[in-house]
């Protein structure tokens, strides 16, 4: 896949806060019905960018004398999102997704009964794509735990404050006391198997440890599933807050000896920020967790993801040398024209481009938008190291070595730095082979190629935590 499909592809979903947004459908015209009995019913196939078929899978429904329909893109992560104006009839078949940025458009024509085709446009950019009768293959994902289960499984809540958190606690057969781990999740709303690209990182995770011996907690970020609270509003201080609760909860069980946290990405910023502060915490597993602030943390991460992609060194040059202005302008407060400015240079870095079309302005719309969440300033200003010299605890700290979201280059050197200027002597620091931000084995390390990839988490890594956790959580 080219670096410019890159920005097209990213584009489709951007803003999918919108996509659970109703719409009426448009009354047809006598010839829909007729092609209903045609067309009605599931439709599986892809979108062709370059080097890559984005796969896709779209319910068309004729109801009430009107068209209306979903359409999953399991590569995205994106479920049942709606579509609008749809338009079907024998020789024409169309829709858009709605409340998308440059209004993504399928248009194309029946070439049989079981069989359409046409090119889906969005922002200026074009591909083919087509569609069979019938659903989506469902995607490998062979390590997915499955019952029954030789541990026990129970459904928890805990409080904080306002908030209501909800979670599964996994608990090894016996009297115990044996360690437990919580796990906290990466960036956005997650849900408590940080399920993503169909696969469930954290249920796979929760069944090895417990397997092991090991009590294991992962819980619904505020806002998500079972969880209370709205995630839009929360720094990732107050998530913070959400992780220590739950280390409370752990430290009123009987069945639990020595309390640790296992978090992954965003997570491995919420690790260790609880440990320097709450002794409750006996031990961090740190899974590409970044060791510099996040403005630097996402410059790199616009290099890398921009390689990742195929583009050359001096483009990736150019899309990070447009990201950091951006960043400083959103440090400093400066006023939003200037924030809007630096964003165009960058989203025309990515995309290859001289100038804007008329389509991409509500992505930029919408980008800007999400400047202004509390989480996103926070983010770009916090320093991880300064909790990470407070942290005397047993710390393991993963990354892997395609990483293109926390670069180990950019990373390792500052955790491990900080750690020895806690006097921290019991710090194990790995770059795992071959791996990506997930710790799946990989290729280039796109995010693109998170989906593809069958394998959840390398075995390796699973093992490799494992061991570390059974042999650093004595006391």
């Amino acid at each position: 896949m080219t670096w410019r499909a890159l920005a097209a592809l990213a584009s489709i979903v951007c803003g999918s806060s919108a996509f659970a947004e109703s719409r009426t459908p448009a009354a047809q015209p006598p010839a829909a019905a007729a092609a209903a009995t045609t067309h009605a019913g599931a439709w599986s196939g892809s979108i062709k960018l370059p080097g890559m078929d984005l796969k896709i899978q779209v319910l068309l429904e004729f109801k009430g004398g009107a068209w209306s329909g979903t359409i999953d893109i399991p590569m995205q992560g994106a479920k049942g999102l709606q579509l609008e104006a749809v338009e079907i009839n024998d020789d024409e078949v169309s829709f858009r997704i709605a409340g998308i940025p440059g209004e993504p458009t399928f248009s194309g024509k029946p070439e049989a009964a079981d069989r359409i085709a046409g090119d889906f446009s969005q922002g200026g950019a074009s591909f083919p794509f087509e569609l069979s009768r019938g659903e989506l293959a469902k995607a490998k994902r062979p390590q997915q735990p499955a019952p029954p289960f030789p541990y026990a499984e129970e459904q928890v809540t805990v409080s904080n404050g306002e908030v209501s958190l909800a979670g599964t606690f996994t608990l090894p057969p016996g009297d115990g006391p044996f360690p437990a781990v919580i796990l906290v999740s990466g960036s956005g709303p997650q849900n408590r198997d940080e399920e993503i690209f169909e696969h469930r990182p954290f249920a796979v995770w929760a069944d090895h440890l417990t397997r092991a011996g090991i009590a294991v907690l992962r819980y619904d970020d505020r806002g998500v599933g079972d969880s209370t609270g709205d995630h839009t509003t929360a720094t990732t201080t107050m998530l913070s807050t959400d992780t220590e609760a739950w280390v409370g909860f752990l430290k009123r069980r009987g069945e639990v000896g020595a309390v640790g946290i296992l978090g992954h990405s965003e997570g491995g910023i919420i690790a260790p920020m609880v440990a320097a502060r709450n002794n409750d915490v006996a031990f961090i597993v740190m899974l590409a967790g970044p060791g510099v602030s996040g403005a630097e943390v996402l410059i790199e991460q616009n290099r890398a993801l921009m390689l990742a992609a195929g583009a050359d060194d001096s483009t990736a040059e150019q899309v990070a040398a447009a990201a950091r202005p951006l960043f400083e302008s959103i440090i400093r407060g400066e006023e939003s024209a200037i924030t809007r400015e630096r964003m165009i240079r960058l989203v025309l870095a990515q995309s290859g481009l001289d100038e804007l079309t008329p389509e991409m302005e509500p992505m930029i719309n919408q980008q800007m938008a999400g400047l202004d969440r509390p989480w996103f300033s926070e983010f770009l200003r916090h320093d991880p190291a300064d909790d990470l010299r407070k942290v005397r605890v047993p710390v393991l700290a993963l990354f892997g070595e395609r990483d293109a979201q926390v670069v180990p280059a950019q990373n390792v050197q500052p955790v491990v730095a900080a750690l020895q200027a806690a006097g921290n002597e019991s710090v194990t620091v790995k770059v795992i082979p071959g791996t990506n931000h997930m710790f799946q084995p990989c290729t280039t390390g796109s995010v693109q190629e998170y989906a593809q990839i069958e394998t959840t988490i390398d075995p390796s890594v699973l093992n490799l935590v494992r061991d570390w956790i059974l042999a650093n959580s004595k006391r």
